[in-house]
């Protein structure tokens, strides 16, 4: 089903993984990507994994899931004219009925 919707992946991002904080600073892992997704810059309201409600101004979807594990919340990922950091990772799984499989990433 991914090869299928591989067309409409039209955009490509590069992600910094967080890996957690360390002494003063914050620690990401090397720069992984190009990764191709789609961009839609609409703005929304999204809860974080605290529960917190905070504004998105763009969401990304990711079809290959060999992705699934590099955008974890805190990461940076470099957007073509800026950089935004990820506020939550849902997977959208569709199990077996067949649908496209996604992540779906809200970055700020």
């Amino acid at each position: 089903m991914t090869e299928e919707f591989s067309e409409f992946m039209v955009h490509a991002v590069t992600v910094d993984p967080y890996q957690g904080e360390g002494g003063m600073v914050t620690i990401y892992g090397p720069t992984a990507g190009p990764v191709p997704c789609f961009i839609d810059d609409t703005r929304a309201m999204v809860r974080t994994m605290a529960g917190d409600t905070v504004v998105s101004e763009t969401t990304l979807y990711v079809v290959d899931k060999a992705w699934t594990g590099s955008f974890p919340p805190e990461s940076i990922v470099h957007l073509p004219g800026r950089d935004a950091t990820v506020i939550k990772v849902s997977n959208r799984d569709s199990g077996d009925l067949g649908l496209p499989d996604h992540l779906k990433i809200a970055l700020t």
